[in-house]
């Protein structure tokens, strides 16, 4: 069964710092594009940061850049990563990591063929 189950969402102040973790197991992600989109309450669900297949190759939203790093270990299973550092209230969302099995590592929800379940950051002001 194939699942992507994102970790260590959670309650943090203004500019205190949150890393996510992405496990995606049940088939091989190593050569698949991965990324992370988050949703606030009655908002769209917008892209906030990619990566390739090999992790060389990164991209943010801009309203992310220069505070959450993104980054992924195929090790073994493939588990992607979002350190999000300065966190400010409107960080406030649900995030959810995505996998695209053709490669694809950009902003386009519709490119994306598996999404976890999300989890929550909330950043208090």
């Amino acid at each position: 069964q194939v699942q992507l189950v994102e970790s260590g969402g959670g309650l943090v102040q203004a500019g205190g710092s949150l890393r996510l973790s992405c496990l995606a197991s049940g088939r091989t992600f190593r050569t698949s594009g991965m990324g992370w989109f988050r949703q606030a309450p009655g908002k769209e669900r917008d892209f906030v940061a990619a990566i390739s297949w090999s992790g060389g190759i990164t991209y943010y939203a801009d309203s992310v850049k220069g505070r959450f790093t993104i980054s992924r270990d195929n090790t073994k299973n493939t588990v992607l990563y979002l350190q999000m550092n300065s966190l400010k209230p409107e960080d406030t969302a649900v995030y959810y990591c995505a996998a695209a099995t053709n490669g694809y590592s950009g902003s386009a929800k519709t490119k994306y063929d598996y999404w976890g379940q999300g989890t929550q950051v909330t950043v208090s002001s």
